[in-house]
């Protein structure tokens, strides 16, 4: 299994509330414990309730916040702009478009409806669609393309109308 799957599985792991995530993928499993338990053929990864990330690949410092972003704070929150805000629903990599030569499906001012995609969301090597939840125009794009993005980071502001 891929090193850097575990990686994002323990950044997941990390972030939740749960105690316990097992994944198979062929013949391969992995189980990720918050408390010592290994059931015989699995690998387990025990974590403490905080553990920290050992360091790895510049690209996905889950310390690093993408440019422009407002996380954590209420003075962060303070700074956005008026309208509604479209939050990450998982930790991944942001894409504004289907692919590097196409369009962003939506920039400042553009107009959407209730379920238009707005963006990408790559976890796992699964891209996700994220669609407006209502109507509105966008008054603020927070994340650039390629960036990666943490549980519940402020991605997008709507105003709606």
């Amino acid at each position: 299994m891929d090193l850097r799957k575990i990686k994002k599985l323990i950044e997941l792991l990390e972030e939740s509330q749960l105690a316990e995530i097992e994944i198979h993928e062929g013949e391969e499993s992995v189980r990720l414990t918050r408390q010592h338990a290994q059931p015989a053929g699995t690998q387990t990864y025990a974590l403490p309730p905080q553990a920290a990330m050992p360091p790895s690949a510049p690209a996905a410092s889950p310390q690093q916040p993408a440019a422009g972003a407002a996380d954590g704070g209420e003075d962060a929150e303070e700074a956005l702009p008026e309208g509604e805000v479209v939050r990450s629903p998982m930790v991944g990599t942001f894409y504004s478009a289907s692919s590097p030569e196409a369009d962003p499906f939506v920039k400042v001012g553009s107009s959407v409806s209730s379920g238009d995609t707005l963006c990408l969301v790559e976890a796992m090597k699964m891209f996700n669609q994220i669609e407006a939840e209502f109507s509105g125009k966008v008054v603020a794009v927070l994340v650039e393309d390629g960036q990666p993005v943490e549980f519940d980071q402020p991605l997008f502001v709507i105003k709606k109308g």
